[in-house]
């Protein structure tokens, strides 16, 4: 019958081994082995597999109980140990104790309803330290897996801090950079201005935002529209729809500019570059804004060489 649980009985009496045979008659739950000696028992503990408990007794020709039992411990600790005996001794419950390691040191004669609850006891007692045992095993492997997880986090960390860092150092030079290009743009003695793919201000330097103080709050953040005359609005339509370069002429407060306009390349930022620059006598002569032409090649160059 699968799943019963395996008990050896050891005594060299065999009227004691039949009266324990008795005792379990009725216990379906149990297998019983019987051996008349240490050495016999030791025999049916390699050869059966599985065995809980052993019951012993205590003085038998031979090999003693204590002995049988001090074997027992040694190579097959996780079984439960009980001795029988009609000595009731305490030196003799001492030794059990000591070498043999026993659970109970039951008397001679047993009352068979007192020895059944001290078996289930015990087997009990053998199945909640089992689950401990395995319950510490998932313990210590779910806490050598929490280490090993810990150290890949701390490791991911680590390199987590080192991209931040590197970003960092990242953005603080572009910003030191466009801070560059804007004290740059700022000293130009002509307006540059940058439009966004949807027609907005988007950008500006102290010359072109000097020319529009009109608008509320400067001319940053609004429509071309709003801000522009119409003949630079026009010409940016115009680019719009052409994705070609544009000029034009236009007065503001009397003076009057050479305005041109450049679509900047895809691959860096969508929209326009427009600058504005005084027309001098010789721009006049030549037909040709020098200004612009400077920044009409630097966006021709970056669209060639994204």
């Amino acid at each position: 019958m699968p799943g019963r649980i395996k008990i050896l009985c050891v005594d060299d009496e065999v009227n004691v081994l039949k009266a324990l045979r008795r005792t379990f008659m009725e216990e379906e739950d149990y297998q019983i082995y019987q051996a008349q000696s240490g050495a016999e028992g030791l025999e049916i503990l390699e050869s059966v597999e599985g065995i809980s408990m052993v019951i012993s007794d205590y003085r038998m020709p031979g090999m003693t109980g204590v002995e049988f039992l001090r074997q027992v411990n040694e190579r097959w600790p996780d079984t439960v140990r009980i001795v029988l005996s009609g000595y009731a001794d305490t030196a003799v419950v001492v030794e059990a104790v000591n070498l043999g390691h026993i659970y109970k040191f039951i008397p001679k004669p047993w009352d068979d309803s007192e020895l059944l609850i001290n078996i289930s006891a015990a087997l009990e007692h053998q199945k909640l330290r089992r689950e401990n045992s395995t319950l510490n095993i998932k313990l210590k492997q779910s806490y050598e897996e929490l280490k090993i997880k810990n150290a890949e986090l701390h490791k991911l960390n680590e390199h987590l801090e080192d991209m931040v860092e590197q970003r960092t150092r990242a953005l603080e030079l572009r910003n030191r950079v466009l801070q560059v290009s804007q004290s740059i743009l700022d000293v130009l003695p002509f307006a540059v201005f940058g439009i966004d793919s949807e027609g907005y201000i988007a950008h500006g330097n102290n010359y072109g935002c000097s020319l529009f103080t009109r608008v509320e709050l400067g001319p940053l953040g609004h429509r071309c529209q709003d801000v522009f005359p119409k003949e630079i609005t026009a010409m940016v339509d115009e680019l719009i729809a052409t994705v070609q370069p544009q000029a034009t002429k236009v007065t503001i407060d009397a003076t009057t500019y050479c305005c041109q306009a450049y679509p900047l390349a895809e691959d860096i930022s969508r929209g326009i570059v427009l600058i504005l620059s005084p027309v001098v006598v010789a721009a006049e002569t030549t037909g040709m804004c020098y200004a612009a032409e400077i920044i009409r090649k630097s966006c021709a160059c970056r669209k060639e060489n994204p």
